[in-house]
């Protein structure tokens, strides 16, 4: 599921091999786009903020988001796709190398100096280079009647987790994701396990909040039914969501969490 941890390490590998290079092709695959074209343009670099990932050539960003089914690849020429055409939203290619980005949840093309219109809303990004836990921690106190669990998936609270990590960083610190905001203690350690997870997984291709890379990955996400790994309690499964963030699956230990 892409998270913040996986925006920034698609952003890594691509800016790797895509930054400095010129385009020898530019497909946009949305009706809204489809006229752009950065042929012959040079990509200054490939960044990460929260979810999103913008690509910034010339004098425009590519912005994309993955939403829930999608993902950037890349292929060295000649290379066999691994998902199938129809799927692209958008080709760009080097004399080396092909990106594609596949079932994009969104996919635009703005000037670059007008991306805070598409990012500028976001909260202190938690793998950017000007993450500030103090400006995060006073976002998440602004409304403290609100559900802690809505509270840390709200992107302009902080901008990098979701519904993986909202569920591991409650569990973690005992606290049950319905919880207000306002009841619960020490909210700052609370950012700091955020940052301190999701740093841990920014590089690795296989997200854990364990400690482990094979086996269990996760202490309770995904696994309802399931005994707590801490103190054998079947896990419990709901939704949360309210007027601004859309329902989304949640899960917890009745036991560990209060």
């Amino acid at each position: 599921m892409p998270e913040g941890d996986t925006v920034y390490l698609s952003a890594k590998n691509l800016n790797a091999v895509l930054a400095g290079q010129q385009l020898t092709r530019c497909d946009i695959r949305v009706p809204a786009f489809a006229t752009v074209d950065l042929t012959g343009e040079v990509v200054d670099e490939v960044a990460s903020r929260g979810k999103h990932l913008l690509m910034r050539i010339g004098e425009f960003t590519i912005h994309s988001h993955l939403k829930m089914e999608g993902s950037w690849h890349l292929y060295q020429h000649g290379t066999a796709w691994k998902r199938p055409a129809y799927q692209a939203r958008a080709i760009l290619e080097t004399a080396d190398w092909v990106a594609v980005g596949f079932e994009l949840g969104l996919l635009e093309v703005v000037r670059r100096d007008e991306e805070d219109a598409v990012v500028g809303y976001l909260g202190p990004d938690l793998l950017g280079a000007d993450w500030n836990a103090d400006a995060a921690l006073a976002n998440l106190l602004a409304a403290p009647d609100r559900e802690v669990g809505l509270a840390l998936l709200d992107q302009r609270v902080l901008a990098g987790l979701g519904n993986v990590y909202r569920a591991e960083v409650c569990f973690l610190r005992g606290i049950l994701p319905t919880r207000p905001v306002g009841s619960v203690e020490q909210p700052e350690k609370l950012i700091a396990l955020s940052s301190r997870l999701i740093q841990a997984n920014k590089d690795r291709s296989t997200r854990t909040t364990t400690g482990r890379l094979n086996g269990q990955t996760s202490w309770v996400y995904g696994r309802a039914g399931k005994p707590c790994l801490r103190c054998g309690t079947r896990i419990q499964h709901g939704q949360l969501g309210d007027t601004e963030l859309q329902l989304r699956d949640t899960y917890w230990c009745p036991v560990c969490q209060v």
